[in-house]
């Protein structure tokens, strides 16, 4: 039998977590939520207690997860603290991505190991989530003396780590959600831009998935920029300019100063993958640096936009 764990948070990742390590051999201590129906629901999955007390749940465990949001978490530390709950010794782990270990500062105080252990992954529902971990990224921050339980867990959860430092974690953060939810914002400016043409929203984004996936495969087996295709990789300026007369046809500056700020980007990569000249690359960027009375401009050193 694996250390004792308790979870704080009844969500899609503390359902996953729990789930995945009672299966590799970890006893569940108890869980806590919010809501008691969220506590009875997860505690009859895990076959372990459920506790309305934070404090003692946190006393009977010698790892304690706390999924909660990340707002929660400093009112869930600090509840913990008041009450005596933490030790030396014991591990405190919270699972935000945007959050550094230092939220945990009360327990570290009491002699508690902090860390953060992020999984780098999206998931829609508690199913989603135990069929996801295994294989995903995690990132641990947190101190020195925990990063050995830091990697097993996530050996246990069947995931590779890496370190970052607590200081880069609001950056790592915007980095997984530009990945991940803009790129559902992303879709849902394409298939606008199909729906325009006649064709029914959803069905747009039914007949955009396969090439959002073979894009996706490409990178893996390309990697960035060599898998960038399309006219701005081939310095097809009369194409983009189409695009952009297209647009602004349409009447809204919020999509052209979108896809404008996207194409800049992109003719960025496309310099870096080798397939644009630098005259085409200027003329590209005079095409999509105007956009109603302003000028964009394209960051060259790291192909960012402005």
């Amino acid at each position: 039998m694996k250390g004792n764990l308790g979870i704080i948070g009844a969500g899609v990742v503390g359902t996953a977590v729990g789930v995945i390590l009672k299966s590799r051999g970890y006893e569940i201590a108890g869980v806590a939520s919010r809501t008691p129906e969220s506590r009875e629901r997860l505690a009859g999955r895990l076959q372990c207690p459920e506790y309305a007390d934070l404090c003692s749940l946190a006393r009977s465990s010698g790892i304690l997860l706390i999924t909660t949001t990340d707002a929660a978490i400093g009112e869930v530390v600090a509840n913990i603290a008041s009450g005596g709950g933490f030790r030396p010794g014991q591990a405190v782990i919270h699972c935000s991505g945007a959050l550094g270990s230092d939220v945990l500062g009360p327990a570290r105080l009491a002699g508690a190991h902090v860390l953060s252990i992020h999984p780098l992954q999206s998931f829609a529902s508690p199913e989603v989530a135990v069929q996801q971990l295994p294989g995903s990224i995690f990132t641990i921050e947190g101190d020195d003396e925990a990063v050995p339980l830091a990697r097993q867990l996530v050996e246990d959860l069947g995931g590779r780590a890496f370190r970052i430092d607590g200081g880069g974690k609001a950056l790592y953060h915007a980095g997984a959600c530009v990945a991940s939810n803009f790129l559902v914002s992303l879709l849902d400016f394409a298939a606008h831009l199909l729906a325009e043409t006649g064709i029914p929203y959803d069905q747009a984004i039914e007949a955009l998935l396969p090439l959002v996936e073979g894009t996706v495969r490409n990178v893996r087996a390309l990697g960035i920029p060599q898998a960038l295709t399309g006219p701005i990789s081939r310095g097809d300026i009369n194409t983009v300019a189409k695009h952009v007369e297209a647009i602004e046809s349409g009447g809204s500056g919020s999509s052209l100063r979108l896809y404008s700020l996207l194409g800049l980007s992109t003719v960025e990569v496309a310099r870096r993958k080798g397939t644009i000249t630098a005259e085409q690359a200027l003329a590209l960027t005079g095409v999509l640096g105007k956009v109603e009375g302003e000028v964009l401009n394209a960051e060259s050193d790291h192909g960012y936009v402005s």
